[in-house]
């Protein structure tokens, strides 16, 4: 489709109220939030898909996103059209909007937030011990999994997590620790685990690269 196309309809602005009004358990809709992963975690739209721009933003969303569902963006301000002109470099042409005045708008208009639980490695080496219904979820490739991985974790790739059978073996009673290399991929991952209904999901800051400092068993290859 023309960009110029792409644009206009894709920087329209939709206010809280507007989407507050909307059925999203009815609409066929993907609030994507493309804001920092910190932020992110602190409080997002319930159901809300996380890339950020900090990363590998337009890859993950080509892997992950459908590109024939409308997407409405959730983005910091003054970062709508990046977020928009990057996603349709890809191939996304379904994009309706951005929420006007971004996350700060939704919360200030009393909508519904959910968060993510960021723990430090510290952490979970300490709740390891006395929690049987602790399972730590590794998202980074199988390649990376195989070089070194956390005792008894479940290697589960990001790039897998577009199809929720990947999630049928996770148990709703499950206290969920996420973890990537370095903490960028780990938010998309649970915001897709929130998504699909998983709540007990904790993101282990730093990934990886801080868990090696720390009293974690590991499996090193």
């Amino acid at each position: 489709a023309d960009l110029d196309v792409l644009l206009k309809k894709g920087l329209t602005p939709v206010r809280a109220e507007q989407l507050m009004s909307w059925k999203l358990d009815e609409k066929e809709l993907i609030i994507l939030d493309t804001r920092h992963a910190d932020t992110f975690t602190e409080g997002f739209i319930p159901d809300s898909i996380f890339i950020g721009l900090e990363g590998r933003f337009a890859e993950w969303g080509g892997t992950i996103l459908p590109f024939d569902t409308d997407i409405l963006l959730v983005t910091e301000p003054g970062k709508e059209e990046e977020s928009l002109i990057r996603l349709t470099r890809v191939g996304f042409e379904r994009i309706i909007g951005y929420l006007e005045g971004g996350f700060e708008a939704w919360r200030k208009a009393g909508g519904p937030i959910d968060l993510v639980i960021n723990i430090e490695p510290d952490e979970l080496a300490m709740d390891i011990p006395f929690d049987d219904h602790l399972v730590v979820v590794d998202v980074r490739k199988p390649a990376e999994f195989e070089e070194g991985h956390v005792e008894d974790a479940v290697n589960l790739p990001l790039d897998k997590m577009r199809d929720p059978v990947s999630m049928a073996n996770l148990e709703e009673t499950d206290n969920l620790y996420v973890h990537c290399g370095g903490g960028y991929r780990s938010v998309i991952a649970t915001s897709l685990m929130k998504r699909q209904g998983f709540h007990n999901v904790r993101n282990i800051l730093g990934g990886m690269e801080k868990i090696k400092g720390t009293d974690v068993p590991l499996i090193l290859m």
